[in-house]
């Protein structure tokens, strides 16, 4: 998905202002995004409040990542070396932003099944390129950090996302099962084991999200409390992985000091 330069300048740009108005679309039109989220509840249907308490600094992050990829000077060695991480990303990025984007037509318009062709596809991707491409990140580089924060938080939102429609899609107003609860655990264990500190707390995000929706939601809270408990879970596995085994490097000029490689 390798793209030149000049084609990411422009790429990039335009997919987080196709996705920027596709968000601004959801929140006003009628009926908004969070009628439809209210209208339509399952078993992974989080309080609405934790996505957009997230979207915000996300876009913030993403501004800045945005400049580092105008800002910076291709005809300078140490400049090109880190115009090339972030240009390594924009093809997942623009995707993103294209699907999510898309997704908001196809969610306020109620077609919730064609909706999580979308959620799936952007958050396949996204973890495809966090668990293969990403390098580990720079501590030294901001260009380095702000592409593992932007990949990462698109990531771990896309879990959010992709829990939340599927089961509102095809499992509309049903409970979990006890495969689904089994599932839900091992699933976030295992992400959890190999993440870092962005992207598991985004993972822990996550299940917080989904926790104090059900709570709301159903009448039951075993299921609300189970998802608590597998948040604190998912924070010990993360605060354990990363304590043991550092997952970022520091370099200066090209030389490396230091911890150790991971995701």
């Amino acid at each position: 998905m390798g793209i030149e330069l000049s084609t990411a300048r422009w790429l990039a740009p335009a997919s987080f202002l196709y996705d920027f108005a596709a968000q601004q679309y959801g929140i006003f039109s009628s009926p908004n995004m969070k009628d439809i989220h209210d209208a339509n509840l399952s078993f992974f249907s989080p309080n609405p409040y934790f996505i957009g308490a997230f979207f915000f600094p996300q876009q913030l992050f993403q501004l800045a990542w945005l400049y580092k990829l105008w800002r910076l000077d291709s005809s300078k060695p140490q400049e090109r070396k880190q115009l090339d991480q972030i240009v390594k990303f924009v093809p997942y990025y623009a995707l993103g932003n294209v699907c999510i984007g898309t997704w908001m037509f196809f969610w306020n318009s109620g077609q919730l099944k064609a909706a999580d062709i979308f959620v799936t596809i952007n958050t396949a991707a996204q973890l495809f390129y966090v668990f293969t491409q990403l390098e580990p990140m720079n501590t030294r580089d901001w260009s380095s950090i702000l592409t593992h924060v932007v990949s990462k938080t698109f990531a771990g939102i896309g879990v959010l996302d992709l829990l939340h429609n599927t089961s509102i899609a095809f499992f509309k107003g049903e409970s979990p099962s006890t495969l689904v609860k089994v599932a839900t655990g091992l699933g976030f264990a295992g992400l959890s084991a190999g993440s870092d500190w962005i992207f598991g707390g985004c993972l822990v995000y996550d299940l917080i999200g989904l926790s104090v929706g059900q709570a709301a939601y159903t009448s039951d809270r075993s299921w609300s409390r189970l998802l608590g408990m597998y948040a604190l879970g998912s924070a010990v596995i993360v605060g354990l992985k990363n304590w043991a085994r550092p997952p970022y490097v520091s370099q200066i000029s090209g030389y490396a000091a230091a911890e150790q490689e991971d995701v």
